[in-house]
């Protein structure tokens, strides 16, 4: 057997499958676990790409503007305990407000640059770590720009203003009011923080994700028995239907739950005078893409109960 019951358990909590389901997948696929998602997928047994509910870092994700650039910054902690520290917030705050004037998206460039009160960023945040007695990292920086337009923000589960759980920057280009611009900007970020996004449009979704979707409905399609042109018809269409849901343009709008994100946007502009462009956004989530250890997450329960 190439799996633990440990890794039962992280299937069960990925998929939502039941755990005979789940050996019988790391059994299929010698315990590699994204294989196992997938055989569970094309199965029908598992919701597609759902994400374990832990995650291996806490911090705050810190949003911040300057005229037509924005920029969001995640911080990371190991307990959730030090993203409500004020000392820990203020720092967040400032590094944001300091990536504002780095070029590109560098973290290593952020920790170089001038912190106030004659530091670096990075010289800052190694003394953080010292008075705070936890570790801590800048993990990702990225930034959005428009020549003509405005940046709007969005914060979920706001620790502060400007710092939360989630961080959405969202850039319009155009010439229309900018009250109306911020007022459109601030509704697209809210649909981002609830709807996920991967990209603008269907033609920036990762290559390799694009595949992997085909490949599992290439297996479903082969389990219905159908013709093989019928077959060819169904994968076609269930990677365009993934598409659809996953590009930001294409999506139906939350607030709605009816029309096109790119038709709720050409609507303001007809509304406004002027056209409006999404040029571009940025959706950070705390901790996405990184699995918490169990032995990390017990030491953090010890924690909480004085253990």
């Amino acid at each position: 057997m190439a799996y633990t019951a440990a890794d039962v358990k992280a299937l069960r909590e990925k998929t939502g499958a039941g755990m005979m389901d789940c050996k019988k997948a790391l059994t299929e696929t010698d315990g590699d676990m994204e294989a196992a998602v997938d055989f569970l997928r094309a199965k029908g047994l598992a919701a597609a790409a759902k994400k374990s509910s832990r995650t291996a870092a806490e911090g705050l994700v810190g949003v911040a503007v300057e005229g037509t650039k924005g920029v969001a910054v995640e911080v990371n902690s190991e307990t959730d305990f030090v993203a409500k520290n004020e000392q820990f917030q203020d720092f967040v705050r400032t590094a944001t407000q300091v990536a504002l004037g780095v070029d590109g998206d560098d973290v290593e460039a952020l920790k170089a640059a001038a912190y106030p009160g004659g530091t670096t960023v990075g010289e800052k945040l190694t003394d953080n770590v010292a008075t705070i007695g936890e570790n801590q990292q800048i993990r990702r920086i990225k930034s959005v720009s428009v020549s003509e337009g405005a940046i709007a923000t969005y914060t979920h589960n706001a620790a502060a203003p400007n710092l939360g759980k989630i961080g959405v920057v969202v850039a319009l280009e155009s010439s229309a009011p900018t009250e109306a611009l911020l007022d459109l900007g601030d509704k697209l970020a809210k649909h981002i923080a609830a709807a996920f996004p991967q990209a603008l449009t269907a033609d920036g979704l990762d290559a390799d994700v694009i595949e992997r979707e085909r490949a599992v409905a290439r297996e479903k399609a082969a389990e219905s028995g159908k013709p093989e042109n019928v077959q060819e018809k169904m994968v076609e269409g269930a990677v365009a239907k993934y598409a659809k849901e996953n590009a930001l343009l294409s999506q139906i709008f939350v607030m709605d739950n009816k029309t096109p994100i790119q038709q709720v946007i050409d609507e303001a502009g007809k509304a406004a005078g002027a056209k409006i462009v999404l040029k571009d956004y940025v959706r950070f989530q705390l901790g996405e893409g990184i699995e918490k250890e169990e032995s990390d997450f017990a030491a953090e329960v010890a924690a909480a109960v004085g253990g």
